[in-house]
């Protein structure tokens, strides 16, 4: 699986199909930090991912 990060890298996941939350994980990525879509639409962090799937990674800031 592809996946495209907020400051224009790509990474990579080789693990088979997984849980959003799971692939992060991997990625040492707080789940709870980013927005993930798949085709242009937010995915909830349930959502299983394939294989060929690319997935953005999006980081939310706090603050105020």
């Amino acid at each position: 699986m592809k996946i495209r990060l907020q400051d224009g890298t790509a990474r990579t996941y080789d693990g088979g199909a997984a849980r959003v939350w799971e692939v992060l994980l991997a990625l040492d990525e707080n789940p709870a930090g980013v927005i993930v879509s798949r085709n242009g639409r937010v995915i909830p962090e349930d959502t299983v991912l394939g294989r060929d799937d690319e997935i953005r990674v999006i980081r939310v800031s706090h603050g105020g």
